[in-house]
């Protein structure tokens, strides 16, 4: 009996001095980079919708997971430094918001590092960066924006906004990948079916925007396309206030655009999209692999009409295509 005492006295001392050791072990700390196309003005709000999207789900900066940030600012050339800076601090998830160059240069950065993108522009298949979009195949994954096959329905709602629109110009930057071919086929094709002219204007890079804005003004278009890219987002200021400067009706890729004084934008809730990050992330920190987790494609769309630039530039909005905006600016 007392050797059966002393054993359990033994045991009971074991279990006391293991515990404290236990509960020292701090968690585990999971890292996030963000590689970010565009600076963190601009993204600020986009990264906050993912931040809460984390917090819904359990995870929160400075208690299991921790955040390292890189905007690249518009600048091409960074993109590959950056993201070999994330590859360097070993993160554990790399999330990629904006175009497919941008997760080009994360997919070459590593090929072990999951990366979780957001925002890719085109086909993220055509682009090679998955092998399909219901098995990714690789360390790639995430949301795609779709931005090619909006392009014709952009169209159409700017007709039916502005009725009289016969000639459109189309701002877009020929080295952005797809966008040639989108203007040549998807575009010119609905623009057939809704007799419209195209005036297709090249932007190869900032300073070339006022030489085509004074060409562009001698041909005095109805409208104005402008197509989705790094370069167009970068110089967003500078193409809305021309466009309000000649009274053009113009309708963009983005919806920042349209918050800056743009009259129309349609396409995929980019909120929506960022928060979406939130289930990849979760997902892989519980093991998947994304490899095995499908790209999507957006599930909710919006219209925003920004009613003061119709106002301002003379444009009178039927009452049947402000009905089916989800926000109408005042």
């Amino acid at each position: 009996m007392k050797k059966q005492i002393k054993v359990l006295t033994i045991c009971a001392m074991l279990v006391a001095l293991c515990l404290p050791a236990q509960a020292q072990q701090p968690k585990k700390v999971f890292r996030i980079g963000y590689l970010i196309g565009g600076d963190s003005t601009s993204e600020s709000a986009r990264a906050e919708g993912i931040r809460l999207a984390l917090r819904e789900r359990g995870y929160i900066e400075g208690q299991n997971i921790a955040a390292d940030y890189r905007y690249a600012e518009g600048k091409l050339d960074r993109f590959s430094e950056l993201a070999g800076e994330l590859v360097r601090l070993k993160v554990d998830i790399i999330v990629v918001a904006g175009g497919n160059r941008i997760n080009l240069a994360a997919k070459n950065a590593t090929k072990t590092i999951p990366i979780v993108m957001v925002g890719a522009a085109i086909d993220p298949v055509e682009a090679g960066l998955v092998e399909s979009l219901a098995r990714p195949g690789g360390n790639v994954t995430g949301i795609t924006n779709l931005t090619r096959e909006l392009g014709g329905k952009r169209l159409e709602l700017l007709k039916e906004a502005v009725p009289k629109l016969a000639r459109l110009a189309v701002l877009y930057e020929p080295t952005a990948p797809g966008q040639g071919l989108d203007v040549k086929e998807v575009l010119s094709v609905a623009a057939r079916a809704l007799r419209l002219t195209l005036q297709p204007w090249e932007v190869r890079d900032a300073d070339g925007l006022d030489k085509v804005f004074a060409a562009m003004g001698k041909q005095r278009p109805d409208g104005l396309f402008v197509s989705s890219s790094r370069l167009m987002s970068d110089n967003q200021k500078r193409i809305v206030g021309f466009a309000l400067k000649s009274r053009l009706p113009s309708t963009y890729g983005t919806r920042e655009a349209v918050d800056a004084g743009g009259l129309m934008y349609y396409g995929a809730d980019v909120r929506d999209s960022y928060r979406r990050v939130a289930y990849y992330v979760d997902k892989i920190l519980k093991g998947a692999k994304p490899a095995d987790l499908p790209v999507e494609q957006p599930t909710k769309f919006e219209l925003v009409i920004n009613l003061k630039t119709a106002k301002q530039i003379g444009v009178t909005i039927p009452q049947r295509v402000l009905g089916r905006a989800d926000k109408v600016i005042r």
